[in-house]
């Protein structure tokens, strides 16, 4: 059986590495080691098995001792972010000492190339999204469907200015924008605001719609940056609040 010193080689490396890096090298070490699906810290990565004299025939690669108390935090940490992040759960009474895999963890061990996806949605500020689009379009992001996640996110905004303005249900894209954000009569508008603010805030919509949406309503569109797409939601967010303030909601 592999250890988390055949993953991870150094001591010195493992002290350095954030929860979530040594969080989905201890997540295949538990998928490699179940029985009946059940799983345990202990067992795959307690104290006989993390440490030794460097090197163990019966275990395979250990640890040194003398750092035994920053590496057993350090791996407690990582257990308790596959904990909080829904990769791993308590298995049911009588094995409350004991986990399992969740569907997502099953569906990361066995498919590596999810991880950086999965890992980019978990890091990213997910409270900074709005509450209409918070959970699907971060859904998306951890699955890596960014395309799917942008063109929720801009069907929202499409959405809540329809509402916000009164408009009719077949209402939609540029022409629609430019008629709720309208500098002199667009019920959206701001009439305190200077001319050109006004202007300004209808290109914002206008371009948003006319780049973000449109473009994923007509045809394939394949954003394969994660960042470039996080960047686009946090966009759909912030004219979700602009919306919000206009229509009297916050």
């Amino acid at each position: 059986m592999k250890t988390l010193a055949s993953l991870i080689p150094a001591a010195d490396l493992l002290l350095v590495m954030p929860p979530e890096e040594i969080g989905m090298q201890l997540l295949k070490l538990a998928a490699s080691s179940q029985q009946n699906g059940l799983i345990s810290l202990g067992s795959i990565a307690g104290p006989d098995r993390l440490f030794g004299d460097g090197y163990s025939h019966m275990r395979g690669p250990t640890y040194p001792r003398h750092q035994e108390a920053e590496i057993e935090l350090a791996v407690a940490e990582a257990w308790l972010w596959l904990q909080n992040n829904g990769l791993i759960m308590p298995a049911a009474q009588p094995n409350a000492t004991y986990h399992r895999l969740t569907r997502r963890g099953r569906e990361l061990a066995d498919d590596e190339t999810q991880l950086p996806s999965f890992l980019a949605a978990v890091q990213f500020p997910r409270h900074l999204l709005h509450p209409a689009i918070a959970d699907k379009v971060w859904i998306q992001l951890a699955q890596g469907e960014n395309a799917v996640a942008v063109f929720i996110a801009f069907r929202a905004v499409e959405e809540a200015v329809r509402v916000a303005a009164g408009f009719p249900a077949d209402a939609h894209g540029v022409p629609m924008m430019r008629r709720a954000f309208n500098k002199d009569n667009g019920p959206l508008r701001r009439e305190a605001d200077p001319e050109a603010e006004r202007e300004a805030l209808q290109a914002l919509f206008t371009g948003a719609i006319g780049s973000y949406k449109n473009p994923h309503s007509h045809r394939t569109v394949e954003i394969t940056d994660t960042a470039e797409a996080q960047e686009m939601v946090l966009l759909a967010s912030h004219l979700l609040r602009i919306v919000d303030a206009r229509a009297g909601r916050i």
